[in-house]
């Protein structure tokens, strides 16, 4: 049987930050990112794999799994930025490779592009965030009604109490419906690690429902770009076809990086690293 991680913390921006450690803390460091609403034993499949060469960290963002909650509901880019720059620091784990999905993509390619020369190797699944047509509807509105609509989208999620399902397999069943790909036990897996009881004997999912509403306005896309365009390392940028994210190759993203692949995995939606696992983990050890 293979033992579980250890769990960690460090404290980032008076936040109680957790993180999971894979043990061998000889071999070169490897950061796990999650990505947004999801969790750090959502890549135990990968830790797994990759724990006998690595040492494997993964983080609970701020606001998601065990990780305290931002009393602000601040779950912005910079934000990330910080913690993610702060867990390196304070763990000197630098040179360090990382391997990181949908928000925990976008802020991992920041950090790259910010210090590269702290990052050896870095995998980015469906981590550029919008695309440009996203982008350029979103701007498209102007900032006062982008900022109402933000205010507005807040005081909703405060009047509004986390959803409670009365058992944990009415939870399972909303993983399901979230990602047909996932086998059962991917979603019960995900789906346990991913929920509290509340005193009342029902479930809630960890994450703070502040996570659904994002700032009006992040940094500008000419300079996200000049972060990508920074970044030294190999870099996988990795993709599903079945996915409603954009494929940087197509959408011109990918021009902005110097040393960066793009993977596209047919039969395969967001989370490419669940729904694809073993040409995944393949693709990964090759990579790495």
């Amino acid at each position: 049987m293979i033992a579980g991680p250890t769990t960690h913390s460090v404290i980032s921006q008076r936040l109680r930050l957790r993180y999971v450690d894979w043990g061998n803390p000889e071999a070169p460091p490897l950061i796990l990112l999650h990505g947004g609403r999801d969790h750090s034993r959502s890549w135990d499949w990968t830790a797994q794999a990759l724990r006998d060469k690595w040492h494997v960290i993964a983080p609970d963002l701020r606001g998601h799994g065990d990780s305290d909650w931002s009393p602000s509901g601040d779950y912005g880019g910079l934000a990330m930025l910080y913690d993610l720059a702060q867990l390196i620091h304070q763990r000197n784990l630098a040179p360090v490779t990382i391997v990181a999905h949908s928000y925990g993509g976008n802020i991992a390619l920041r950090y790259a592009g910010v210090y590269p020369e702290n990052v050896q190797k870095l995998v980015a699944i469906e981590g550029l965030g919008p695309s440009p047509k996203m982008l350029a509807e979103r701007l498209a509105k102007p900032i006062d009604e982008r900022l109402r609509g933000w205010i507005d989208a807040k005081r909703g999620i405060a009047g509004r109490p986390p959803r409670r399902y009365p058992t944990l397999d009415e939870a399972f069943s909303r993983m399901k419906e979230e990602n047909h790909h996932l086998s059962d036990e991917q979603a019960r897996h995900l789906t346990i690690h991913g929920v509290s009881q509340n005193e009342d004997g029902t479930f809630s999912w960890k994450f703070d429902p502040y996570m659904r509403v994002f700032p009006p306005f992040d940094l500008a896309q000419e300079d996200v770009e000049r972060l990508w365009s920074a970044i030294t390392c190999p870099t996988l940028l990795i993709y599903g076809a079945d996915s409603w994210a954009s494929d940087p190759k197509t959408d011109g993203r990918a021009q902005h990086f110097k040393t960066a692949r793009v993977v596209t995995y047919p039969n395969a939606g967001h989370w490419v690293h669940h729904d694809q696992f073993n040409q995944f983990i393949a693709e990964l050890h090759a990579f790495l």
